[in-house]
C-alpha cells in the first residue's frame, strides 16, 4: 500500500465522526476536518444551501457539539460562579445563552444552559472545547453538584429558515407555536423518536435544534428530509452554517472568540451580569473592563476597494495597525463583501475609513453597523 494512501487511512480513523456520518455521501456530501471531526462542508453548493435556509429551509447535522449535564441541589450555584450570566433567572424550559471565562476575563467558550427542571441544567458546548470545558468545570465542583459529559449519547439537527416550524410539524403533534423563541419543550414526539425540541439556531432565522438520542438521528434527518422536500428543504454543511452565522454576526468559537478576547471586547455584554450577586470567574477583570472602558472592540466592516477580508489579515489606520480580522468574505445575502475585524477601541466608530491588508495591498474599507443581517419578523 503506497504511503499516501496509508497517510490518508490513518487520518480518516484519526478524525470523529457523527452518527449520520454514513448518510453524507447519499446526499452528495463533501468532508472536511473541522476540528477534529469529520463533516461535511456542503452538499450542494454553500450559495444554494445558504439562500434554501434565507428563503425556505435547511437542516444541518451538528451532533459533533459537546452535551454536558449538571444535576444537584447545588447545580444552579455551580452555574452561578462558572456562567458570566444570570442563570438564577431561568425558569424550567427555558434556554440562555452565556460565556464562560478564566479569571484574566478571556473566554474558555460560549455556550447555552437549558433548565429542564430545578437543579438539572443540560449545557451545550462548542465541539472543540468539550475535554476543555468538562475539565475547567470539574475544578469547581461542590457537594450537592454532579456533573456528566454525555456527548457521546446525544445526536442533534439544526432546522432552519422560514419554513422550518411548518416542515417540523408535519412530524410532531405537539403545537409549535407553543414554543417560544430560547424555549424547549422535552420528550416530545417527532417521526417516532421522543426528542427535546429548543427554538434556538445559528443562522439568523427562525428555526430548532432537535436533541435526541445519538442511534436515533439517522431516522430522524431522513424522515425530515423527505417531508420537507416539497417545501425546498436542503441538507446543508459548515460553509453555508459560517456565511449563515456570519452575517448574523454571531461569534464563533476561535475566530471571534478566545482565551485572548473578552466578551466585552466581543460584544457580549449582554451576556455578561455584573450586577448579580454571586462571584464569578473574570468578574473583578469584566467589572473593570466595564468601568474603564475596554482596549478593542468588534466591529462590521464594509470593503470600499475590490478585495475580500479574510480571517487573520491585518487592519490598518494610517501605517498603524489597528487589529485584525475575525471573519470575512463576500456575502452570500448582500453580495457585499464584508467582515469583522477586533481592534483598537480608538478607532471603532461606525463611518470610519480602514484598511485591510489584503495579498500585501491596502485596500480602503469602512466601519458599519452590526449586524449585517436581521430577518424580518
Amino acid at each position: 500500500m503506497c504511503e499516501i494512501v496509508k497517510e490518508e487511512i490513518f487520518l480518516s480513523e484519526q478524525l470523529k465522526r457523527t452518527p449520520l456520518f454514513d448518510d453524507y455521501a447519499t446526499y452528495g456530501g463533501k468532508t472536511i476536518d473541522f476540528g477534529g471531526w469529520e463533516l461535511p462542508v456542503q452538499f450542494s453548493s454553500i450559495k444554494e444551501e445558504h439562500e434554501a435556509v434565507r428563503t425556505k429551509a435547511g437542516l444541518f447535522d451538528v451532533s459533533h457539539m459537546g452535551e454536558i449535564i449538571v444535576t444537584g441541589s447545588a447545580s444552579e450555584a455551580f452555574l452561578q460562579k462558572t456562567m458570566t450570566n444570570d442563570v438564577s433567572k431561568l425558569v424550567n424550559g427555558q434556554a440562555q445563552y452565556t460565556a464562560m471565562c478564566y479569571t484574566d476575563g478571556g473566554i474558555v467558550d460560549d455556550l447555552l444552559v437549558y433548565k429542564v427542571e430545578d437543579n438539572h441544567y443540560l449545557l451545550v458546548v462548542n465541539a472543540g472545547n468539550i475535554e476543555k470545558d468538562f475539565d475547567w468545570m470539574k475544578q469547581f465542583v461542590t457537594d450537592g453538584v454532579e456533573l456528566v459529559n454525555k456527548s457521546d449519547a446525544y445526536g442533534l439537527l439544526a432546522l432552519q429558515g422560514p419554513l422550518a416550524q411548518e416542515i417540523l410539524q408535519k412530524l410532531t403533534s405537539k403545537n409549535l407555536d407553543e414554543i417560544g423563541f430560547f424555549r424547549f419543550e422535552n420528550n416530545v414526539e417527532v417521526a417516532g423518536k421522543t426528542v427535546l425540541i429548543s427554538r434556538t439556531g445559528y443562522t439568523g432565522e427562525d428555526g430548532f435544534e432537535i436533541y435526541a438520542a445519538s442511534n436515533d438521528v439517522r431516522d430522524l434527518w431522513s424522515h425530515i428530509l423527505e417531508v420537507g422536500k416539497e417545501d425546498g428543504l436542503l441538507p446543508c454543511g459548515l460553509g453555508a452554517r459560517d456565511t449563515l452565522r456570519f452575517e448574523a454576526c454571531l461569534p464563533l468559537y476561535g475566530q471571534e472568540l478566545s482565551k485572548d478576547i473578552s466578551p466585552l471586547e466581543a460584544g457580549l455584554g449582554f451576556v455578561v451580569k455584573l450586577k448579580k450577586e454571586q462571584d464569578f470567574n473574570g468578574k473583578t477583570v469584566l467589572a473593570s473592563q466595564k468601568e474603564n472602558g475596554v482596549p478593542r472592540k468588534s466591529i462590521g466592516i464594509e470593503m470600499i476597494d475590490k478585495g475580500i477580508p479574510r480571517t487573520g489579515y491585518p487592519v490598518y489606520a494610517g501605517e498603524k495597525q489597528i487589529g485584525f480580522v475575525t471573519t470575512g468574505t463576500q456575502s452570500p445575502t448582500l453580495k457585499k463583501n464584508i467582515g469583522l475585524v477586533l481592534i483598537d477601541a480608538t478607532f471603532a466608530e461606525i463611518g470610519k475609513e480602514l484598511e485591510v491588508e489584503i495579498r500585501n495591498k491596502r485596500l480602503k474599507a469602512v466601519t458599519v453597523a452590526t449586524p449585517f443581517y436581521k430577518r424580518e419578523k
